[in-house]
């Protein structure tokens, strides 16, 4: 009976240590990005959703920016087609960019459906609805990847309709340019922006890894809390490479224009979600400005 008070009282002092954070954001908006491998494992999935359920249910106002990358390459594959890259960003010729919305659409609902077992009313939309994201062609060192797209203007009001009714908008990164044709989006990019335009609290980026490292190479060097001049250095200092190296830059790119703080998470560890948000430790890497306290 001893050990079962124990175990009783440690679960009460969890929730007592989430209160003042539960207090401070309040009624503050979270943009989450969500992809990798988290997509890929059901039961990672569901612990993204639960934990962003939570977060809904205990007073935040969340935005869910999805991704959907294996899923494009797989279905292209099946079509008969071979997935193209350019400096990391998918070749996106007409067929190719109609398999991304049809895939895209799909997992943009799965996700709502979710949500909505566990209660919560979700809206699922993407760039086009409302005129949430109008893109401009982007390209690759120079080379013109077909309907790859960079964001230029968001129109957040859709997205503030559905928070001010109670629904947890979804989002898949798919926009439109001057002459409505239809764009894909860097999730990451996506995310970003939509986080500028919402001058979100918090950015929260689901990946796989653990957070930033002062050497990738080394696991116990990761960086707990990094504010924006400390990131310049870390780009400067050529220590970091590949998939993380546009994915900081956006980070930066927050924090300098509104967003209050931008978190990196290991996606693949259940309820890191929660764990960085509620806890007074964290389990990924906070980014912040220069001189803020780091909440």
């Amino acid at each position: 009976m001893a050990q079962d008070i124990s175990e009783i009282m440690g679960k009460a002092e969890v929730l007592i240590e989430a209160l003042p954070y539960i207090q401070r954001f309040n009624r503050k908006i979270i943009v989450v990005k969500y992809g990798g491998s988290a997509m890929a494992d059901e039961k990672l999935k569901m612990s993204v959703i639960q934990d962003v359920v939570l977060l809904k249910l205990t007073g935040f106002k969340p935005v869910i920016v999805h991704g959907g990358g294996k899923d494009i390459s797989k279905w292209v594959k099946k079509s008969g087609m071979e997935p193209r890259f350019v400096n990391g960003l998918r070749v996106t010729d007409e067929a190719t960019m109609e398999i991304a919305e049809m895939v895209l659409g799909r997992v943009n609902k799965e996700l709502v459906n979710m949500v909505q077992k566990l209660g919560v009313l979700g809206a699922g939309i993407s760039g086009k609805d409302g005129g949430l994201l109008h893109v401009q062609k982007k390209l690759s060192g120079g080379e013109d990847i077909g309907f790859v797209g960079e964001v230029d203007k968001v129109n957040p009001k859709i997205l503030y309709d559905l928070l001010e009714r109670d629904f947890l908008p979804i989002v898949c990164p798919i926009g439109y340019d001057d002459d409505f044709n239809t764009y894909n989006i860097n999730a990451d990019d996506a995310a970003c922006a939509i986080a500028r335009a919402l001058n979100a609290e918090k950015l929260a980026f689901l990946t796989d890894v653990e957070g930033v490292y002062k050497d990738p190479h080394d696991p116990s060097t990761l960086i707990s809390v990094l504010d924006v001049e400390d990131m310049h250095k870390l780009l400067e200092s050529g220590m970091v490479g590949g998939g993380m190296l546009p994915k900081l830059n956006n980070c930066i790119d927050a924090i300098e224009n509104g967003v209050h703080k931008v978190h990196i998470l290991d996606g693949r560890l259940p309820h890191s979600l929660l764990l960085e948000i509620f806890t007074s430790d964290g389990v990924g890497t906070m980014i912040v400005k220069e001189n803020q306290e780091h909440v």
